[in-house]
């Protein structure tokens, strides 16, 4: 509980203390977005900057927030105290498992909103997951076929990645009668006619397959395909078609019984049998994870899609940075306290006060991740001003946010600040595991990631000695 003591020194300006500290943590915000507008490293110094970053971050968290909390249960020896202390950690704790599942789910809400944009993880993560469910779209779509439900499953990446897909409008052509049967078409979405002379012969649909047999038997097309409403087929060339047969025997097999003359009824995606639906079910289970780099032109095009990227953008760089302004003002609140108490207001001073470790680690951490969405956004061709003063008012936002978590301190119990404080610690180290070191990961590799995360660890660790 803050003491009289402290209540009296509230008057003082402290509070402007706080204000300066969250200031001073939050500069490399501005400075690491200009940075990042003027110079592109390459990906191995962005990732080791990242990583580094995120490693300071995690020793400002286990040096200012956890660690004070677990020692004061090792060193408190009276029974009442010994409970105190235990609420206490269990407040941390909770504090941080609601402040973990709290991040995750308002990210993903400022994500689907165009959010994703702000970090180089969220956008890969983005585009690979779009292109992973559309590989499962794909291979339902492929499933209706029987010829390549005989394709083995460690072979059905290979075909997943070998077609490509075509839109056609209606209308169109896609084949005439005695055109050589270079591709197998699979019909995802629209609708086909199949003529042969001046007679309808045929009417196929989302999950039909277009020219199989002439694709297997070498033979011309014997009739011709025309497009009745606009579609989206998925194209399979004859060489690869052919390449797939020569590796697998089974495969192989019954290409020839097609060829034949012994092609199975093909069955509509929404009624597949159970041989069909199995086939899929293992074939999407055996897809290697595709990890997807998205061109200047992808961001481009899905910062178009969602017209409040921009505000969605600064949500979620605000939301990165809510907790580590509160965690400025409550931690110097926490030494104020100790300092008035012990030698009163007047032998109070700034620079004895500062919590090295914590104020380095986060002004570390946030000059990588400033430069990093910086460049980023100078893809989505946004302007530098707009850039610049998008990281610029965050700093102004985390000055704000530590006098508020220096004033809120002040005005509720010790036990609710240390659960702010988890809080806080568990929102950034979910950040850190789930969007920093990913990054890092990707941009520097493994070993850079490592060395690098070790020196920011160590780097502000050290910080301590200042104090």
């Amino acid at each position: 509980m803050i003491d009289s003591t402290l209540g009296d020194a509230m008057d003082y300006p402290f509070l402007w203390w706080a204000i300066g500290l969250g200031g001073i943590s939050a500069a490399s915000l501005p400075l690491g977005s200009a940075l990042g507008l003027c110079w592109h490293p390459n990906n191995r110094v962005l990732g080791a900057l990242t990583a580094y970053g995120g490693g300071a971050l995690i020793a400002a968290l286990t040096v200012e927030l956890i660690a004070p909390t677990a020692m004061h249960l090792v060193h408190t020896t009276s029974a009442e105290g010994h409970t105190q202390a235990v609420q206490y950690l269990i407040n941390l704790i909770v504090g941080a498992l609601v402040g973990g599942i709290l991040f995750v789910s308002l990210d993903q809400i400022v994500n689907s909103k165009g959010g994703f944009l702000r970090k180089t993880s969220a956008t890969i993560s983005y585009f690979s997951s779009r292109k992973a469910k559309r590989r499962k779209q794909i291979i339902k779509h492929l499933g209706a076929s029987e010829l390549i439900r005989h394709l083995p499953i460690d072979m059905a990446e290979e075909i997943v990645n070998k077609v490509t897909e075509v839109n056609f409008v209606a209308g169109e052509q896609i084949f005439s009668e005695g055109e050589p049967g270079d591709f197998v078409y699979f019909i995802e979405a629209g609708e086909i006619s199949i003529s042969r002379g001046n007679k309808n012969i045929a009417h196929l649909q989302s999950g039909d397959v277009l020219g199989e047999i002439a694709v297997v038997t070498g033979e011309p097309r014997t009739a011709k395909a025309v497009v009745k409403e606009d579609a989206l087929l998925l194209v399979l060339g004859k060489n690869d078609f052919d390449a797939l047969r020569k590796k697998s025997p089974e495969f192989n097999q019954v290409a020839q019984s097609l060829a034949a003359g012994r092609l199975k009824e093909l069955v509509e995606l929404e009624d597949m049998d159970d041989n069909a639906k199995q086939w899929a079910q293992q074939t999407i289970i055996a897809l290697t994870d595709t990890v997807v780099v998205p061109t200047n032109a992808q961001l481009k095009e899905a910062s178009a899609e969602y017209s409040g990227a921009p505000m969605a953008i600064w949500l979620g760089i605000l939301l990165d940075g809510i907790p580590e302004s509160f965690v400025i003002g409550s931690t110097l609140l926490a030494s104020i306290t100790v300092a008035v108490a012990q030698n009163g207001a007047e032998s109070v001073s700034f620079s004895a006060l500062i919590p090295y470790t914590l104020v380095a680690g986060l002004f570390l951490a946030n000059f990588p991740e400033a430069m990093s969405s910086s460049i980023g956004m100078q893809k989505l061709d946004w302007s530098n001003l707009k850039i610049f003063l998008m990281w610029s008012s965050l700093l102004i936002l985390t000055a704000i946010g530590a006098g508020f978590g220096y004033w809120l301190g002040g005005s509720v119990d010790h036990g609710v600040v240390v659960f702010m404080e988890g809080l806080a610690a568990g929102a950034m180290l979910t950040m850190i595991a789930s969007a920093m070191i990913p990054e890092a990961v990707h941009l520097g590799g493994n070993n850079v990631v490592g060395l690098s995360t070790l020196g920011g660890f160590l780097s502000a660790v050290a910080f301590k000695l200042l104090e």
